[in-house]
């Protein structure tokens, strides 16, 4: 039934999207694979499920109404600007000073499933995605049809980012030697800053 609300041309269409925006870095993917390389792909898992259901979530929460609240109060979209620029910016130096998997008095730990989920909310390119899915390939936004963007996002979105976390782990091989962890850990963190450029 909500796919009939849908032409499959659409659902297609939203379907690439979803895998272009959730295959090509940016922060999500920046920081999966460098917990990937720190703490291997199993304890990132809860980090890649947070991310995947912290998305849907804020899909679903923007497609039946938060978008009205942005419109009506222009003021909170630069709200939400700064607050994200200054929470990445402390993910970048807590990406920065993680400690090797290796360590025997490593203090660093992954992600959680609900830090991940939350970290949607400040994340700049989740907030385009979402935009963009609701704006572009929802003309009719009716409730039917967002949960049928969230669930396309849904399936397509964890694949995705488990490839980065699966990539960080494959680079753990190359950086047993702490030097070269902890240049790739400040590698990851200025990529992560860089991310950034858009908004700022």
């Amino acid at each position: 039934m909500i796919i009939a609300s849908m032409s499959y041309e659409l659902i297609s269409a939203l379907a690439l999207f979803a895998f272009v925006s959730s295959i090509t870095p940016g922060p999500n993917n920046l920081m999966l694979m460098a917990s990937g390389a720190n703490f291997g792909f199993r304890r990132t898992i809860p980090h890649m499920l947070g991310i995947n259901l912290g998305f849907v979530f804020m899909c679903l929460v923007f497609g039946v109404g938060l978008a009205q609240v942005f419109e009506a109060y222009p003021v909170s979209n630069t709200v939400l600007r700064i607050f994200s620029v200054v929470y990445m910016l402390w993910l970048a130096w807590k990406i920065s000073h993680a400690a090797p998997i290796e360590s025997k008095d490593a203090t660093g730990t992954p992600m959680t499933m609900l830090q991940a989920a939350a970290f949607q909310w400040v994340n700049p390119k989740a907030w385009a995605m979402v935009l963009t899915a609701i704006s572009v390939y929802t003309p009719a936004q009716t409730v039917q049809m967002v949960v049928l963007v969230a669930l396309i996002f849904a399936s397509v979105n964890l694949p995705s980012i488990g490839m980065w976390t699966l990539l960080g782990q494959q680079m753990a091989r190359f950086l047993t030697n702490p030097r070269r962890m902890v240049v790739f850990n400040w590698g990851m963190a200025s990529l992560l800053v860089v991310s950034l450029y858009p908004v700022l």
